[in-house]
């Protein structure tokens, strides 16, 4: 059973930045992805980038160019450092993680079988 906790949420000024991270546990398979969706109130929950065990970084629209993805192969971590935030940014951010994803569903969070359990992320004008 994959195990996954978040932290680095919180309260950020509009314009300002914030990182988080995602830890994994018990993989079995060293071919996995590893992705952060978020969900804001009364929205439908929505991809923001994953990474891949090689490292292939998939990105979504909504923060195209303010976010960046990376991994840590050692340590099982995913980060994302998010920059230049609005307060349309403000939802709760998921990690998410799957050991036999393919790659073109990679943006479908249905594809994915772990699910962290959530870091508010809130952007105050």
């Amino acid at each position: 059973q994959v195990h996954l906790v978040e932290s680095g949420g919180g309260l950020v000024q509009t314009g300002g930045s914030l990182r988080l991270s995602c830890a994994a546990s018990g993989f079995t398979s060293s071919r996995y992805a590893m992705a952060w969706f978020r969900q804001a109130p009364g929205k439908e929950r929505e991809f923001v980038a994953a990474v891949t065990w090689n490292r292939y970084q998939y990105y979504g629209d909504s923060m195209k160019g303010r976010v960046t993805i990376s991994l840590d192969k050692a340590k099982n971590t995913v980060l994302l450092q998010m920059d230049n935030l609005s307060s349309e940014d403000t939802a709760v951010y998921y990690c998410a993680a799957d050991q036999s994803i393919i790659t073109s569903s990679i943006r479908n969070s249905r594809q994915y079988d772990y699910w962290g359990q959530g870091t508010q992320v809130t952007v105050s004008s």
